[in-house]
């Protein structure tokens, strides 16, 4: 029986051809199933001879059977990493990955460069009371400074907010105990402005306050240093400019050297060799006042810039409209992944 078994398996290529092999001799109705059923009408002495003997022939044809059955799994295996092959030559492909937009990067930045100086990041409300919105930052009902900022009312008393100091004002009220404070709020905006390659009628803000003892314009002057420098590199520097803001006396529009030209002159700079990113100044007695705080004893910075124009001078941008457009093209070159601009 081995010679006949050995002569079937010769020509045996396959798995499934292998399996009809081990069923005509190990099945239901196998060889060696019919030899160990006719047994029966053996003696006990001649069972017990002829049982081993059938049992030693069933060992050795399972034996060879599944020696086989492994070199015919590792020969499919071989075929089929062969036909699986990875063509090497094959020019690269690229995942396509998610991506944060611009604006939240410049914001995550700036927000991780203001808690690394102990500020707390607070948010507030888009629709907004005029009493927080302009009265509490010293612009009254009347005050012409409304002008350059009035937005969209939903009613006499609710507004879409025009500055994210109203922010400032809402966390002064909120402590109870008139205690020091540090604090940045970012967050969108909404202004009656024409939209062009430079304005837009909704953008973002952050607007930084601190609140202490002892607070003076070089506290003010120092910190932004330390912001803008992070931001576009330790060779800047920054000056101000006598300026107004209704909230804050004295106040000052803040300017850094050209990064382009290095403050030579050049198209960035409109060849003055300085760019201005905001307004800041010293918190108005006013303001401290009606929100709670002596003035007597406190003193305070405030600043604020819009977190586009931070965004069009680190990226290279030169339309803001190009933020809200939703385009993928625009988007795709802020991947995260890939590390920048491709």
């Amino acid at each position: 029986m081995i010679e006949n078994l050995e002569k079937d398996l010769e020509d045996i290529n396959s798995l499934n051809e292998l399996m009809e092999i081990r069923v005509k001799y190990l099945g239901k109705n196998g060889k060696i199933t019919m030899m160990l059923k006719e047994l029966s009408s053996f003696s006990d002495e001649e069972t017990n001879a002829k049982g081993q003997e059938i049992n030693t022939l069933k060992n050795q044809v399972i034996e060879k059977i599944d020696d086989l059955a492994k070199v015919l799994k590792e020969k499919e295996l071989n075929q089929k990493l062969e036909k699986d092959k990875i063509d090497k030559s094959l020019g690269e492909f690229r995942i396509k990955t998610a991506n944060l937009h611009p604006l939240s990067r410049m914001t995550r930045e700036l927000e991780d460069i203001f808690r690394s100086m102990n500020y707390d990041v607070v948010f507030g409300p888009e629709l907004e009371l005029d009493k927080f919105n302009f009265q509490m930052l010293n612009i009254g009902i009347d005050h012409p400074a409304r002008d350059a900022q009035d937005t969209f009312y939903v009613d006499d008393e609710r507004l879409l907010r025009t500055q994210t100091s109203s922010v400032q004002v809402r966390t002064m009220l909120g402590k109870e105990e008139k205690t020091p404070l540090k604090m940045i709020c970012p967050g969108k905006v909404y202004r009656r402005d024409n939209d062009d390659a430079t304005h837009s009628h909704q953008f973002m803000q952050l607007e930084g306050l601190v609140i202490d003892e002892d607070i003076s314009l070089a506290d003010l002057k120092g910190t932004l240093e330390i912001m803008l420098k992070k931001l576009f590199g330790d060779s800047n520097r920054i000056r101000f400019r006598p300026s107004f803001f209704p909230f804050t006396e004295p106040s000052v529009e803040v300017d850094i050297s050209c990064f382009k030209c290095g403050g030579e002159g050049c198209f960035l700079c409109k060849n003055t060799g300085w760019i201005e990113v905001g307004g800041s100044g010293m918190v108005h007695p006013n303001v401290l006042r009606d929100s709670g705080y002596d003035p007597n004893k406190y003193s305070g910075f405030a600043f604020g810039m819009g977190i586009e124009r931070l965004a069009m001078f680190k990226y290279g941008i030169n339309d803001v409209r190009q933020f809200y457009t939703n385009d993928i093209r625009f988007l795709d070159n802020f991947n995260r992944v890939e590390g920048g601009n491709k």
